[in-house]
Order: structure tokens, then C-alpha cells, then sequence
């Protein structure tokens, strides 16, 4: 496993964003963990953050033009991650979000930031479950003259959806988009084995993956 992903799992356990218990999903699914970004709270936090994302970018290097970050969430976590490109790896890259409101009075719009017009786009966000938002991004970016060609999450849950395919795997197919991530829920089972973590926990996480895991 690559060092940053390590890095990235012990911070979110050290925060609490990644904890684990018995937690009931908005798919009624009961699941052994649960990743809630909204607890890379701080600045030390968003920064570091904005660091593993960034990181992430430089271990794939996808080709896009612009950033993006859906509202509300991606707002901040694609400033982060575009403040740590630069700071980290001295890569100047143009962001942009949108409103969920178009602005009628001033520059208007629903975007804020760098001209998306004939861009390849890069979309930043937390999670992905069902796909909604990214759904609802393909059409702002659409829109607005621009191809969303990559996107990159901070944790795949490699679960599927109502079928035997992942909302990841049906926007990678639907939509010939490429989704990355810092970390994958295998990602997290593996740190744990090997760092001799959470023992109790990780038949339980083995067990759902069993049952709710898409076939890599």
C-alpha cells in the first residue's frame, strides 16, 4: 500500500472521521463503520486533507484542466486541494464550484472561479452512494461547456447499489469517467490486519464486504 494511504486511514481514525460500531446506512444497511468527512474540521485538518487529495493526483495523473467541487461539501475540499498542489508539488491548477443558487445580481451565474468552457474537469468530493451529485454535476459541467472526465473521492466503499454494480462502477460505466480514491474500504481492512488494529472489528468488516462487496 502506498505510505499516504496508511497516512491517511491513522488520520482518520486519530480524528474519528473513520470509526467504528453498528451504524444504519441511509440504504437501511447496517454497517460495521462509518466515514463522516464533516470531521476534518479544522484547519490543520482541511489542510492535511487538501494534502492526500493532492497526493492522490500526483500518484494517478489524470489529465484535466480545472477542479471542481460540488456545493456544498466539495467547496472547501477542492480549495484545499488545489492550495496543496501548489504549496506541496508547485502545480498551479484553476478551481471552480458552483452555487446551489444562481447568483441574479453582480458577475451571476451558479459558478464561482475559473472558466469551465471547453475544459476537462476533475471533480472532487467525499464519498460517492448513490451518485446523485455527481449525476447532478455531469449536467452543471455539461452546461457549461466542459467534460467531467475524472473524479476523486476520499474513501471507496466498494459496495454495491441496488444491483451488483457500485454507484461508482455505474458512473465509470455510464459515463466513461474515471473515479479515483485516497483510500478503498480494502485499503482500510488491510492497514488494520497489518498494523494489528481493531481486531474485533475487522471479521465484522470482512463479513459485510462478504455481503454487500462488489466483485473487484
Amino acid at each position: 500500500m502506498h505510505n499516504y494511504k496508511d497516512e491517511f486511514i491513522q488520520f482518520a481514525l486519530d480524528l474519528g472521521v473513520l470509526r467504528f460500531g453498528e451504524f444504519t446506512l441511509k440504504s437501511g444497511r447496517v454497517s460495521p463503520y462509518f466515514f463522516n468527512a464533516g470531521g476534518f474540521n479544522s484547519g490543520r485538518a482541511i489542510a492535511k486533507l487538501g494534502y492526500f487529495y493532492a497526493k492522490t493526483i500526483q500518484s494517478h495523473q489524470p489529465h484535466y484542466n480545472v477542479l471542481f467541487g460540488p456545493a456544498y461539501k466539495g467547496i472547501p475540499l477542492v480549495s484545499a486541494t488545489s492550495i496543496a498542489l501548489f504549496n506541496e508539488f508547485n502545480e498551479d491548477r484553476d478551481y471552480c464550484f458552483n452555487r446551489k443558487e444562481a447568483k441574479t445580481h453582480g458577475e451571476g451565474g451558479n459558478l464561482v472561479g475559473a472558466s469551465l468552457s471547453g475544459k476537462q474537469i476533475l471533480l472532487i468530493d467525499d464519498v460517492i452512494t448513490a451518485g446523485t451529485a455527481i449525476r447532478e454535476s455531469i449536467d452543471i459541467i455539461g452546461a457549461n461547456q466542459a467534460e467531467l472526465k475524472h473524479v476523486l473521492i476520499a474513501l471507496d466503499r466498494q459496495e454495491k447499489g441496488q444491483g451488483e454494480l457500485s454507484a461508482i462502477q455505474e458512473i465509470e460505466q455510464n459515463y466513461s469517467i474515471g473515479v479515483m480514491s485516497i483510500v478503498s474500504m480494502s485499503d482500510v481492512i488491510g492497514f488494520m490486519e497489518t498494523h494489528g488494529l481493531h481486531h474485533d472489528k475487522i471479521d465484522a468488516m470482512k463479513t459485510y464486504r462478504e455481503r454487500y462487496g462488489i466483485q473487484a
